[in-house]
């Protein structure tokens, strides 16, 4: 049997995708990395694996990818879509040209790429969509309330596909990371405007910010366990791993008031 051939986007040196990347190249597959700037992921040149450049909010550059990449293999197995930025801040206050930024990396670009690969796979009648997500979906944090809606509306989105892919025998994967290493808190900055009235709450704002990087699991670890099961002759429909995945998931049992007003007294409350 030929490899697996699978697309990665996000693969930025250090992060999530480049990890992911590693393993699916380590476990035997052809692998397609990607990132706006490809001299960011030159560090898997040597696992042979192919690099090439990709904005994900721009469709003729997408376009490009999944024509070289099926030029070259006849076909796609495994798309990943990892690419993301972080949104934190009051959410009154961040600039709308940041939110729309925001949902346009990482919800349309979703779309995007399955749009463009779905008659693909639909033709073979084969393939898997994976989605990396974050726990935050449903249970949002002060400060991240943006960065949670674009989840959200991820998970929204590829619980339907979940669904609407099943007649061309499609899997759908939605992974849901608690705290895992990458570089999400370093590449967002927090810049208030000079009129804010959340001053006070700067600390909790950048503490909020960079909560996902401290004593966050291994980037490898969590690569090795998403892979595994991606890769497994029945993969899972949901996963959820990284550090406070299960305290996250048992938050959501709780009543939604005291479940707020918990999040709140750890994240925002400075009296």
């Amino acid at each position: 049997m030929s490899p697996k051939v699978v697309l990665v986007t996000g693969c930025s040196e250090n992060g999530i995708g480049f990890y992911l990347a590693k393993e699916f190249a380590s476990q035997g597959c052809k692998v397609y990395a990607t990132a706006r700037n490809i001299e960011r992921m030159q560090a898997l040149h040597h696992l042979q694996i192919d690099l090439l450049p990709l904005d994900v909010i721009d469709d003729s550059a997408i376009k490009v990818v999944i024509n070289t990449i099926m030029a070259n293999e006849g076909k796609i197995d495994i798309v990943v879509n990892n690419a993301g930025v972080g949104c934190y801040g009051p959410t009154l206050e961040l600039p709308l040209e940041q939110v729309q930024a925001a949902f346009d990396t990482n919800v349309f670009s979703v779309l995007r790429v399955n749009r463009a690969v779905f008659p693909h796979m639909a033709a073979r009648k084969q393939g898997m969509f994976i989605t990396i997500g974050s726990v935050v979906a449903d249970c949002t944090l002060p400060w991240g309330g943006i960065y949670a809606a674009t989840k959200s509306a991820v998970h929204s989105l590829t619980d339907a596909l979940e669904m609407e892919c099943r007649p061309f025998n499609i899997k759908v994967l939605l992974v849901a990371p608690g705290s895992v290493r990458s570089n999400i808190a370093a590449n967002q900055s927090y810049n208030p405007p000079p009129d804010t009235l959340y001053a006070k709450y700067t600390k909790k704002i950048l503490a909020r910010r960079d909560i996902s990087q401290s004593s966050p699991m291994p980037t490898d670890v969590f690569a090795k366990g998403v892979v595994t099961k991606a890769l497994a002759p029945s993969p899972p429909s949901y996963m959820s791993l990284g550090r406070n995945s299960m305290l996250f998931w048992f938050l959501t049992w709780f009543p939604r008031q005291w479940v707020l007003s918990f999040l709140w007294k750890w994240f925002g409350d400075i009296s």
